[in-house]
């Protein structure tokens, strides 16, 4: 059986915030913009979002206090502060933490007798309209229902249990322009682990690979500039848009192991998410060669990559993956980790064949 689905209306072009944002008018009449501190306002997605709303007569109130890896205690803090502004929309500016709290932002606005707990139970919900502008490459969530949050009571990361699609999405990559190098590459990475984890994943069919497939291409036109920092405008766009489409790949999969032993990294380590997920890329991506062969011969051809060895090389030259496996990553976390996935049968039903322990610790 084949089922797509991406409720969400994209643009992806230079200057899209200004050229359609009047498409924000019918969601409601004040804006609740959810971003963090900084880079909005260095790269001009935020003035862009402003100006459009401004001369649209849209009122909007700022929340610029999303952390990177947001947690549920922000999303409270927010819709305290959405709710005395009286919003009825709202817009994510930024990487995957700002579009991620977006979406959760919007569900407790349209829920106020709800608690943070609602985020992981099992009940049906509305939510806020959400619109994303995304200025990283590698977070896809302008396209996902989902919405990763931490949670400190368990020292993790985890998706919440509803699915929240943006009604619009505008993909600007000037965005990455005034962005360093080391956030493009560590999103870069998280782009291609979405690609890979959906493409080996057991929700996975032919009618959904089409998006990976068409993503690996795309990343694998981008990946000697990734390596010799030469991101001009023409490969920013190119690693924008494998983005999305990497994005509209999970929408259909979910993803699998690599991101789910991410989490304790991030959480324990403080490693930023993407360069957390590539860790264990190259580690998942021969135990899929091993089950799948055909297929990840495939997946190295349309990356342009020689064999998993050159993978794994490629790799180390981005993040430094085996460097921070090898001498970073204690003992407690690995074990932490492994544990932690092992026990969470919703990761491991992603994975396509039978997973061990043992696999699990060889991925270090």
């Amino acid at each position: 059986m084949s089922k797509l689905y991406i409720p969400t209306c994209i643009y992806q072009e230079e200057n899209c915030v200004k050229k359609y944002g009047s498409e924000m008018k019918g969601l409601g009449k004040h804006a609740f913009i959810v971003t963090g501190k900084h880079s909005a306002k260095t790269n001009g997605s935020l003035a862009d979002v402003q100006h459009v709303l401004r001369e649209m007569g849209i009122a909007y109130t700022v929340f610029d206090e999303v952390e990177e890896n947001p947690s549920m205690e922000t999303c409270e803090r927010a819709r305290k502060a959405g709710t005395c502004a009286g919003v009825d929309f709202v817009i994510g500016i930024g990487g995957g933490s700002p579009l991620d709290a977006a979406k959760a932002i919007a569900l407790l606005l349209a829920n106020p007798s709800e608690s943070t707990e609602c985020f992981y139970q099992s009940k049906a919900l509305g939510y806020l309209p959400v619109v994303q502008v995304p200025t990283t490459c590698g977070t896809g969530s302008e396209v996902t229902p989902y919405a990763i949050l931490t949670i400190h009571a368990k020292r993790t990361k985890q998706s919440i249990s509803h699915r929240i699609y943006p009604t619009l999405a505008f993909c600007d990559s000037r965005y990455l322009q005034s962005a360093p190098s080391s956030i493009i590459v560590n999103t870069a990475v998280d782009a291609l682990c979405h690609l890979v984890e959906s493409y080996f994943n057991t929700n996975s069919n032919c009618a959904n690979r089409m998006y990976s497939t068409y993503g690996f291409k795309l990343w694998g036109k981008a990946k000697e500039h990734l390596l010799e920092n030469t991101i001009d405008k023409e490969i920013g766009n190119t690693l924008m848009e494998a983005s999305t489409y990497a994005g509209m790949a999970i929408t259909h999969t979910g993803t699998s192991l690599p991101h789910a032993l991410s989490y304790y990294l991030t959480y324990e380590m403080g490693i930023p998410h993407g360069k957390a997920c590539g860790i264990f890329l190259a580690g998942y991506l021969d135990l899929c060669r091993k089950n799948m062969p055909q297929e990840g011969d495939k997946v190295l051809e349309l990356l342009g990559i020689t064999n998993g060895s050159a993978f794994a090389d490629l790799m180390e030259k981005l993040i430094g993956a085996r460097e921070l496996s090898h001498t970073e990553i204690s003992e407690d976390i690995r074990l932490k980790a492994v544990e932690g996935v092992m026990a969470n049968p919703n990761k491991l039903k992603n994975c396509p064949f039978k997973i061990t322990e043992k696999d699990l610790w060889g991925m270090f």
